[in-house]
């Protein structure tokens, strides 16, 4: 059941297998079925989730009452709240729900904090994870910001090549910051081309 975030983990700081098992012991496994809301807007969120398997939704609700996709975490990614319950003790912002049947390991600020006391070197790790974490979302934002909405498009392709089939278009589409009717006629001109 650890394997695949041992992995994940490891890719960045080299663990040893009593640090792994640190690690493990203090995960809590948690299966959610799908259209599960984890987490309201206005709650405080009290975990970090790891995707063992299954496709899971971060979003907003705008001024005009529009859902805003931030991110989409698949397997190996991970999701939460950091920014605004975890780091800067505020109610969250935004909506975390899965899209399919889930699993998850997840550990709460406490147990992240025990972990850092009983095997440090995972400071580190978490660190790199949250400064990859930091550079994605720039990066999106630029994307978003400077890029037309057809290379948006192709570029959500590269980085989720499977979640097309995974999930219904309009979500594809408030990802990427364009009405659904816009991607249908981007996916068109693509398939045409």
């Amino acid at each position: 059941m650890y394997q695949q975030i041992n992995e994940n983990i490891s890719r960045y700081v080299s663990f040893s297998k009593e640090e792994l098992n640190v690690l493990n012991s203090l995960l809590e496994h948690k299966v959610v079925p799908k259209k599960t809301i984890m987490l309201h807007e206005g709650e405080m969120c009290n975990f970090e989730a790891f995707v063992v398997k299954g496709c899971v939704r971060k979003y907003y609700i705008d001024e005009n009452g529009f859902e805003v996709i931030l991110q989409f975490a698949t397997e190996n990614a991970w999701v939460s709240d950091i920014s605004f319950s975890i780091y800067e003790d505020k109610p969250s912002k935004v909506f975390i729900e899965t899209l399919e049947d889930s699993e998850f390991l997840t550990f709460s600020p406490q147990t992240k904090e025990e972990l850092f006391a009983r095997a440090p070197r995972f400071e580190r790790a978490f660190r790199i994870l949250l400064q990859r974490h930091l550079s994605a979302t720039q990066n999106r934002l630029f994307h978003t910001i400077a890029m037309p909405a057809q290379e948006r498009y192709l570029e959500f392709l590269e980085q989720y090549p499977t979640l097309p089939q995974r999930v219904a278009q309009h979500y594809i589409a408030s990802y990427l910051g364009i009405s659904p009717e816009f991607l249908s006629k981007i996916r068109k001109k693509l398939t045409k081309g």
